[in-house]
């Protein structure tokens, strides 16, 4: 196969020009560009957050976290759970627990982050600071449906109902919000 001479005259042409334009750009700046960066590097530094702004996005996140929480588990296992969906022999069963186990790994996620945004604020710490042992036993939630247990569900609503209790005593009411189907999958 031969390869026309032009050809190869034109790409070592280009791919030279490439070369001596790359390291013309990477050669040192001059000394007033220099200067410039630094001052907006010394003019950016960050200053902290006041304590009562951190507390109170440690709310906000709260809130949106454990509200995302409670809808995933109302909409698609406690409903279900309800309805019998789970039980052996039901139709949808399959569907139902897939759909549950996607939910229960997205509330999963959210309460626990909804449990390190509770660290930001002193009054929701203690309020959460018992439910975290409930919080991390809610992992095993998918093989307990798969396997017929009907109080798995029920023990998925109980920790919800307690996280929108600690809110409510902390000042921070939790709506349940049910979340896309987006935001399902992403997790």
């Amino acid at each position: 196969m031969a390869v026309p001479i032009r050809r190869l005259l034109v790409a070592l042409s280009v791919c030279c020009a490439l070369l001596v334009g790359g390291t013309a750009c990477s050669s040192k700046g001059s000394g007033a560009a220099q200067d410039t960066v630094a001052a907006a590097v010394a003019a950016g530094d960050p200053t902290p957050t006041p304590t009562a702004e951190r507390q109170r996005l440690a709310k906000t996140r709260f809130v949106a976290n454990a509200g995302l929480a409670a809808g995933a588990t109302y909409q698609w296992i406690v409903k279900p759970w309800k309805a019998g969906k789970f039980k052996k022999g039901a139709k949808g069963r399959t569907f139902a627990l897939v759909k549950a186990g996607l939910a229960g790994t997205f509330a999963y996620n959210r309460l626990k982050a909804a449990s390190r945004n509770a660290q930001g604020d002193p009054l929701l710490s203690k309020a959460m600071a018992p439910l975290t042992s409930g919080i991390d036993a809610l992992k095993d939630l998918p093989s307990k449906l798969r396997k017929g247990d009907d109080s798995a569900a029920g023990s998925f609503d109980d920790i919800i109902g307690k996280v929108k209790d600690a809110g409510k005593s902390a000042g921070a009411t939790v709506t349940d919000k049910v979340p896309s189907a987006g935001q399902l999958a992403g997790g």
